[in-house]
């Protein structure tokens, strides 16, 4: 420290006038007599004593001499992803009771032979056909809540456990550059069959302890302006990018809304549509609303076989519409959020098959079929411009949605038209459409009887297009109202009646009977109800 001496007098000097300075390193000298002060100022060694406080050494997640050929498998110096040290319990769903006691069968009828040292074999094989059997009936006409089971199984493969099986390596990138790390939003980079990708992806908890680190797959809005950082970091880079959907929702806590939930997801959206790389999602679970919808804008939208994707969970729509969360099962059916359905309404472009039983049931071939299914659309998606690649993004939503009125109506009436204005074309019977068409037959014979010269189109040629067009017509109704696999089956269970039984079964009857009355409730609302 540096000390100054002066050989001016205090005498005299009040309290008031004296200048006392910690930072100028003067103590005790007069204002007054300060300018006219000659100072000498002489260094001094000091010494300085601190004392150290012994704490835990920092964990990092790799270790000191990591092992730079080690190949696949989960890297614990890339990723603190890890598998687990235990098998996950097995969860059996409730509509698949009846499979599992059957498969308790199959073991006791084993262990009676193994301890009687009977034959049992022809048993135990007929046993297990029918399991096989059974699986397959079951898991080929699954009703959608019964996916939305299997889509929320505690066992299904996350994200993480996906890449760990498709990619090398993978390196794990962290934060919003904000303070922020939010776990339920996984980022990082790697490459398939030599090609980079930026790959993001919610993640959901393997037991109870990782669920509540994860948020069960809830991000916050750190974790999307997250996602949002590497995403733009891939764009910069010309990384493609790979997002997988696991999640029932954005978290909905006053702390996220505070921080901007709804601003961090409408960025998203809107940045995601101005990516100059390709862009592939798919769906590996349930896709909830628009915490899916903020990393799902992309050229391709990919679902596995039992996953779902809905605007509202259907217990929520139930609670909405039915005041009762028991009408789940029919909501889910109305809602559409299968990935079959939205595939036919041309929201999901593609899906990925799942084994028998469910993606919980062969994970790695699971991932296999998904690293397949991104190689075809990076293909695809690699040949176009970035025009053409901003153009194909933009036209798959804008076309969601679209639909055709019926009767074309003037707009400046339209504009100032109430609802009962509306005009409602009157129905017309097949009795009435039978009815024109003899009488066309007849103007057509007439014509043909008075006229000396040759007709230039023959009369039955005329009817049958006639007919035709008819019958082209209505099918196009039939289809607008949803009503064409209803009449398939029913053709085939008509083919089937007739074959086995001439006579009609009462039961058939009235199925047919059902199906007519809600066609000709239905048909007025049919896009070409002018056209019939």
């Amino acid at each position: 420290m540096a000390a100054a001496s002066s050989s001016t007098s205090l005498t005299g000097a009040s309290a008031l006038d004296l200048l006392r300075s910690s930072t100028s390193a003067f103590s005790g000298i007069p204002l007054r007599t300060l300018g006219k002060a000659r100072l000498v100022l002489k260094l001094r060694d000091f010494t300085v004593s601190c004392k150290l406080r012994k704490v835990k050494k920092h964990e990092y997640p790799w270790p000191d001499n990591p092992d730079p050929n080690v190949k696949g498998g989960v890297l614990s110096h890339l990723s603190p992803f890890k598998s687990l040290k235990e098998k996950p319990k097995p969860v059996t769903l409730e509509f698949e009771k009846p499979l599992v006691d059957l498969q308790k069968k199959i073991i006791d009828v084993r262990k009676m032979a193994n301890e009687t040292g009977l034959d049992f074999s022809d048993q135990i094989l007929s046993l297990e056909s029918k399991y096989q059997q059974a699986l397959r009936d079951l898991y080929t006409h699954l009703t959608p809540i019964q996916r939305v089971s299997i889509a929320r199984h505690p066992n299904r493969p996350t994200f993480l456990d996906h890449i760990f099986n498709i990619t090398e390596q993978f390196m794990e990138l962290h934060g919003d550059r904000e303070g922020y790390d939010d776990p339920a939003i996984v980022t990082g980079i790697r490459t398939i069959d030599s090609r980079r990708y930026m790959f993001i992806g919610h993640q959901k908890g393997r037991n109870t302890k990782e669920n509540i680190q994860r948020n069960f797959g809830m991000p916050t809005p750190h974790g999307y302006r997250k996602a949002l950082r590497l995403m733009e970091y891939a764009d910069h880079h010309g990384f493609p990018i790979v997002t997988f959907i696991d999640t029932p929702g954005a978290y909905a806590d006053l702390k996220s809304e505070e921080l901007g939930q709804g601003e961090a997801i409408a960025h998203n959206l809107r940045s995601m549509f101005g990516l100059k790389v390709p862009v592939v999602s798919i769906v590996i679970g349930e896709g909830g609303s628009g915490g899916a919808l903020a990393i799902g804008c992309a050229n391709k939208l990919l679902m596995l076989e039992n996953a779902v994707f809905y605007v509202a969970s259907p217990e929520a729509c139930a609670a909405i519409l039915w005041k009762s969360a028991k009408a789940a099962p029919k909501t889910a059916e109305k809602l559409k959020i299968t990935a079959s359905e939205l595939y036919r309404l041309e929201i999901a472009d593609g899906v990925i098959p799942e084994p028998l039983g469910g993606a919980h049931a062969d994970s790695a071939w699971t991932s296999q079929q998904i690293k397949i299914a991104i190689n075809e659309s990076m293909d695809e998606l690699s040949k176009m411009n970035t025009e053409d690649l901003l153009k194909h993004r933009h036209d798959k939503f804008r076309k969601i949605g679209g639909f055709q009125e019926g009767i074309p109506i003037d707009p400046k009436r339209k504009f100032s038209m109430k609802k009962k204005d509306i005009p409602i074309p009157k129905k017309i019977s097949d009795a009435e459409i039978e009815v024109e068409v003899q009488k066309l037959k007849q103007q057509i014979l007439e014509a043909k009887g008075s006229s000396a010269e040759p007709p230039t189109l023959d009369l039955d040629d005329m009817i049958k297009k006639l007919k035709k067009e008819v019958d082209h017509e209505y099918s196009e109704a039939v289809k607008a109202m949803g009503l064409a696999d209803k009449l398939s089956k029913l053709k085939e269970e008509v083919t089937n009646a007739n074959s086995q039984n001439p006579f009609v079964d009462p039961l058939l009857k009235d199925k047919i009977e059902k199906v007519k009355v809600e066609f000709d409730q239905g048909v007025s609302a049919a896009p070409n109800y002018g056209k019939l």
